[in-house]
């Protein structure tokens, strides 16, 4: 049992470490920006896309990584130039209305390029099998998906809190208007932070790609999951996404894990099979709505 417990728990480490890849540049576009897009996912598709096409024609699973960041981040720089730009002035029901038409256009034009079907996506050869860890074997690629995460969240944290770069992030989320005032060029800002969200949706996406399917459609389900982190971290703060981040994979993994098996003592296999994955799903939301009602802006927000 203290196996299995520990194993789930590296698991939701992973999946925690992924999912704040997304969030980090999901809160900094909607703190700085006060933009609410709900086309982050679709870069997170596109990345994973990118990456599975590339690692078949060239082979190499770090060049499908490194290829999808860079176009990756150019599309959401040129998405933002030509077209949020215009809606940071208009009011969340527009911004709502424009991205969720964002994702149904990259739907398509995926499945134009790529067809309906999903793609296959393999993690690195060296990394395909198993490692000893404190007596129980684990994923040698899900412990490079921690140590990547891990890594991700180190340098957001040195370039947010300690460079100028991330001075002016922080001074753009506390305040727009002053941090404009004191001669920051924000249109330049808003542009390099959502190229950079983008960049890492793309890392998400390819290193989740060889664990889920690479298919149409796979960066709606995980947009609610980033939502609900920045709501639980606060909006505009890395330090709450990772915190958020972290708290939900833990959650929902560990409850998919304990969940079935408490069930089971009180009902029969098939409905605490059943039940079990449904009641760890809520137990998210019932997390968020706890953590609202204890700090209704969040464990960290970057305003106020």
């Amino acid at each position: 049992m203290t196996q299995l417990i520990l194993e789930q728990a590296l698991n939701g480490l992973q999946f925690g470490l992924m999912l704040f890849l997304l969030a980090a540049g999901l809160t900094l576009v909607f703190g700085i920006m006060d933009m609410i897009n709900l086309a982050h996912g679709s870069l997170y598709m596109v990345g994973a896309y990118l990456a599975a096409a590339v690692t078949q024609a060239s082979g190499s699973f770090m060049v499908g990584i490194g290829t999808a960041m860079l176009v990756t981040a150019l599309l959401g720089a040129l998405l933002e130039v030509s077209l949020l730009r215009r809606l940071y002035a208009r009011d969340h029901l527009a911004q709502v209305l424009a991205t969720f038409a964002l994702i149904l256009i990259a739907n398509e034009v995926v499945r134009m390029i790529w067809g309906a079907q999903p793609m296959l996506l393999n993690a690195p050869e060296a990394l395909s099998g198993p490692v000893s860890l404190a007596g129980f074997f684990y994923p040698a690629y899900r412990l490079l998906l921690i140590g990547v995460g891990v890594l991700v969240a180190g340098l957001l944290y040195l370039l947010v809190s300690h460079t100028r770069l991330g001075m002016w992030v922080r001074a753009g989320a506390s305040n727009r208007e002053m941090t404009e005032a004191l001669g920051v060029n924000v249109r330049l800002l808003f542009t390099a932070v959502f190229a950079a969200g983008a960049a890492l949706c793309a890392l998400a996406g390819a290193m989740l790609g060889p664990l889920l399917a690479v298919q149409v459609g796979m960066g709606e389900s995980i947009l609610i999951l980033a939502f609900v982190v920045i709501v639980i971290g606060g909006i505009g703060s890395i330090r709450g996404a990772l915190v958020g981040s972290l708290m939900v994979g833990l959650v929902d993994t560990l409850g998919r894990a304990a969940l079935p098996s408490l069930l089971r003592e009180f009902l029969s296999p098939e409905v605490a099979s059943s039940l079990g994955p449904a009641l760890a799903s809520i137990l998210i939301y019932v997390l968020m709505a706890a953590i609202l009602f204890w700090r209704p802006e969040g464990l960290f927000p970057a305003r106020g």
